[in-house]
């Protein structure tokens, strides 16, 4: 049986925009992202009403797409939806994934957030592509992030998961190797790559820490 269309994209590099940049910055950043290995784009500004995001969402996806990269929008299926993005990814206290999976149809990523382990056994891995594990050090960009799981807990999580796994939170050249032997399938940052002077390079030096990984894990 072939694999659905959607189970194809690839989570190495995974990059969630700032908000607190202004948008065209943003999409300078993500686009030299994209050039230095960024697979995979998620637009998250929780300061903006549907309307702005949306303009945001299709502006973004129109540079995006021709490169062959993936958008998903964070928390707003509606949004997701109306901009044609390739999906969305949830947190726990958002609309739940099984929901998402019927707005958006068979072929769409949809992504769920997982802050510790006991939340494994709510996931349905019918509607869920993959899970975004963390945060896995402290994060100054998500205020109100759920505690560090640390590298322990992350792989943890890791060899439970039903699912493929990106891991998120803190995460820099400096640890990156050490959560990629984690096993999980790709790496998520935001800092790492959009307070970098150079942001290609940054997405570069994080694949390649990717890479080292996997290599002396083989």
């Amino acid at each position: 049986m072939d694999r659905p269309p959607r189970l194809w994209f690839d989570l190495a590099l995974y990059v969630v925009t700032d908000h607190r940049l202004p948008f065209e910055a943003l999409v300078d950043t993500t686009l030299a992202a994209v050039a230095g290995g960024v697979t995979l784009v998620q637009l998250r500004n929780p300061d903006l009403g549907g309307r702005a995001l949306l303009d945001q969402a299709v502006a973004l996806m129109d540079r995006l797409t021709p490169l062959g990269v993936p958008l998903v929008v964070n928390d707003r299926v509606d949004v997701a939806a109306a901009a044609g993005a390739a999906g969305v990814h949830v947190g726990q206290s958002d609309l739940p994934a099984e929901a998402a999976r019927r707005i958006l149809g068979p072929d769409a990523i949809v992504g769920l957030s997982i802050t510790e382990a006991g939340q494994l056994s709510g996931v349905d891995a019918a509607a869920v592509d993959y899970l975004g594990v963390g945060p896995v050090f402290a994060t100054g960009t998500k205020p109100d992030a759920a505690a560090a799981l640390g590298i322990d807990g992350l792989a943890a999580i890791v060899r439970a998961s039903p699912l493929r796994t990106v891991a998120i939170g803190g995460i820099d050249g400096r640890n990156a190797e050490a959560v990629a032997r984690t096993g999980v399938d790709g790496l998520s940052v935001v800092s790492a790559i959009s307070a970098a002077p150079d942001p290609a390079a940054a997405a570069r030096a994080l694949r390649a820490a990717l890479e080292r990984a996997r290599t002396r894990g083989a």
